[in-house]
């Protein structure tokens, strides 16, 4: 017990004191106090929580004893490489009804007329349609073992899926034609599969097949057209030997002689799709059944845990079903019971059709990427604008880097949110792919967009994707690590100094998603897979600290110049496109020069702008692009960032010339898939580049 003398010399209150005290405080003060503890209680119930990682993010990806230097995904835990996600779910036909099922027949595929809202097809009602158009392609002569192949020749719509959905149903084979490969890549397809029967869209590409076919002897004998075909194209189709009906036609015909579905088995072809290449014939890559549901698993696999899909989410489908991009995104959804809404066919509408649908998975490529960020910042026309967006994406980046996804902080409120709006305010997962993206534009959109944002790597022969990076590495500069479906290695490329001893090489590829071959070209299918199933990819790739792998160069595009110095050209023009005011660039070097040069396209959102700030000059885009001053601004700010970059002198390009056209598919200049045409953009600029040459004094 304390004794009252040593409780008086501490001087404690006693109770009628504090009793006093109390009765003395404001009511005003009380309602603070109140008011503090109520915020403090609501901010610890909602303050953004992390989302948990899938694996240590400090070594992402597994060496596999051998000596190989082979590596795989950490979420296998010393299983086996990963074939389906899903025991009921082993082919596409399996992935189709059990989206059927968990979705309880809801909505699958939707599209929409202009300015008009989206009509959906439920599963039963596209499932009723796959087997009608199916059954028509058995009763005329079509089967599995015999004419297997039917063609496609559509834009992205309904249609599309339905076709492709008619030939899993009964064991046949689709195989996507687009019209950019060019009519004399058509015809090679055509005869090189053998393609009998082909589903068109519209008259357009109808009679584009019938120019193909003609006074040729072609295996074609039906031309199904979504858009009902005029009697002029009946009339040519029938003076060529072919028929030609509706869609409409085709599944009444179908209905009338129903068969049962024929599912197809894990390993049976699915799907030949031929790559455009840059150079030569179209390559035909033969995927099976499997080959698609372990590559479509693997992102199921990755992703579950932190961005589960369901009947509740839409994607929205405008990049090219003819690649496996596209098709990998949309076999995800529709396992998931998920919906997917088309685009109306034209890009400039894409937005619209966005807005309209709010899609909550939205796949991306590079390019369309840079547009939107070049748009962003070109809004940001003054000192004070382009402070505030940087501190803003520096603050969300902050959470980023703590795990934190989201698009409800204070800065998506006041900043990001039109940006996120324009998207359709609804997405949670987005994925890019099919080419280079700037870290410095992933980075900022992953901030800006407020949700998951992926990047893969990988080509056909992978069945489309062999890495991507793990949810909550939200740090750009890499492709991730190897999907749960596959191996991957690097093997030496001596000549370029890539050893697989110093984690560098080029990039080998083995698993079920790896492909089955080229159709009917032996030589090539031994030149890309090796004799232990080793798909060589002809990237070079570098295995980070942190187990995530960075594509770095291209084996096949390498040159040497007139001092023996070898020069990736790929390598440097990725550097260059970091470039504010570049939005395309081609770097050119030969064995006869010393030096290389480059032809560069400005950004036409970002280059007025650009030099106004940087230069104090103004004009139109023509106006700066044809300017002196202009192009050796470019020039310098090309080189600074080759500097940072650590490229060697001889890597550095000591002239350009500006072009104001962009590089498409449409002139020549790029592939299908968005790739540069190395030969033809050398001989498309081979005026410009010995000008170059002339007007550089070394």
């Amino acid at each position: 017990m304390l004794s009252p003398e040593f409780l008086k010399k501490l001087r404690l209150p006693d109770l009628d004191s504090v009793s006093q005290y109390c009765r003395g405080l404001s009511v005003s003060t009380l309602i603070s106090m109140g008011a503090i503890t109520a915020a403090t209680t609501f901010y610890m119930a909602t303050r953004p929580k992390a989302l948990p990682p899938v694996c240590d993010l400090k070594m992402q990806s597994v060496e596999v004893p051998g000596g190989e230097f082979v590596r795989q995904s950490p979420l296998l835990n010393g299983d086996s490489l990963l074939t389906h996600f899903y025991d009921d779910a082993k082919t596409i036909y399996e992935f189709f009804l059990r989206g059927a099922q968990v979705s309880n027949n809801g909505p699958f595929l939707g599209s929409r007329k202009p300015k008009c809202p989206y009509e959906w097809l439920s599963y039963q009602e596209v499932m009723e349609r796959t087997e009608n158009l199916g059954s028509a392609f058995l009763h005329n002569g079509h089967s599995k073992a015999t004419d297997p192949n039917i063609g496609i020749f559509s834009q992205n719509r309904p249609e599309w899926t339905i076709t492709e959905l008619a030939c899993y149903t009964y064991s046949l084979v689709c195989v996507p034609l687009y019209d950019t490969l060019g009519a004399e890549a058509i015809n090679y397809i055509i005869d090189k599969a053998s393609i009998s029967t082909i589903v068109c869209d519209v008259a357009d590409k109808v009679s584009l097949v019938l120019d193909c076919v003609k006074d040729k002897n072609y295996t074609v004998k039906t031309i199904v057209v979504v858009e009902s075909p005029s009697k002029e194209f009946v009339d040519r189709g029938k003076q060529a030997g072919i028929n030609i009906l509706s869609l409409r036609e085709m599944e009444a015909i179908g209905k009338a002689n129903y068969h049962q579905p024929v599912p197809p088995r894990n390993d049976d072809m699915a799907v030949i799709c031929f790559t455009s290449g840059t150079t030569g014939n179209p390559k035909g890559a033969m995927l099976s059944h499997g080959n698609i549901v372990s590559n479509c698993s693997a992102f199921l696999k990755q992703t579950q845990a932190t961005c589960p899909l369901g009947p509740r989410d839409i994607h929205i489908s405008f990049l090219p079903l003819a690649h496996m991009f596209e098709r990998v995104v949309q076999g995800v959804m529709m396992v998931q019971g998920s919906k997917v809404g088309y685009f109306q066919g034209d890009i400039r509408l894409l937005m619209d059709d966005v807005c309209t649908l709010k899609p909550t998975v939205f796949p991306m490529v590079p390019r369309l990427l840079n547009r939107m960020y070049d748009r962003i910042f070109g809004q940001a026309n003054t000192s004070v604008k382009r402070w505030l967006l940087d501190f803003a994406c520096s603050r969300k980046q902050a959470e980023m880097l703590k795990g934190i996804v989201r698009r409800d902080s204070i800065w998506d409120r006041l900043i990001f949110r039109k940006v996120q709006a324009s998207l359709g305010g609804c997405v949670r997962l987005m994925v890019t792919g099919a080419a280079p993206v700037s870290p410095n534009v992933l980075t900022f959109l992953r901030a800006a967009l407020g949700c998951q944002f992926y990047e893969g790597y990988g080509q056909t022969e992978c069945t489309g994707g062999c890495t991507l990076t793990m949810p909550g590495d939200w740090i750009a500069g890499h492709v991730g690590v190897p999907l749960p479906c596959n191996s991957i290695k690097l093997v030496d490329v001596a000549e370029m100094n890539y050893l697989a001893l110093n984690g560098e090489g080029e990039v080998c590829v083995k698993g079920p998603n790896v492909f089955q071959g080229y159709l009917k070209d032996p030589e090539k299918t031994a030149e890309t897979i090796d004799a232990d199933g080793w798909v060589h990819t002809g990237d070079i790739g570098k295995w980070l600290p942190n187990g995530t792998l960075k594509i770095v160069d291209r084996k096949k595009h390498i040159f040497k110049l007139a001092q023996g110095e070898y020069i990736a050209p790929e390598k440097i023009e990725n550097v260059y496109l970091r470039s504010d005011p570049v939005a395309q660039v081609f770097v050119h070097g030969d064995s006869l020069q010393a030096f290389l040069v480059a032809v560069v396209v400005p950004d036409h959102d970002f280059l007025c702008a650009w030099t106004k700030r940087t230069m104090g000059l103004e004009g139109s885009y023509n106006t700066l692009c044809s300017s002196v001053d202009v192009k050796a601004a470019i020039l310098d700010d090309m080189v600074r960032l080759g500097k940072n970059a650590g490229l060697k002198s001889f890597e550095q390009v000591k002239a350009i010339c500006l072009h104001p056209e962009l590089f498409s598919v449409d002139n020549g200049l790029l592939t299908p898939t968005l790739k540069a045409k190395r030969n033809e953009l050398r001989q498309h600029f081979r005026s410009q580049i010995d000008e170059l040459y002339v007007g550089v004094k070394m």
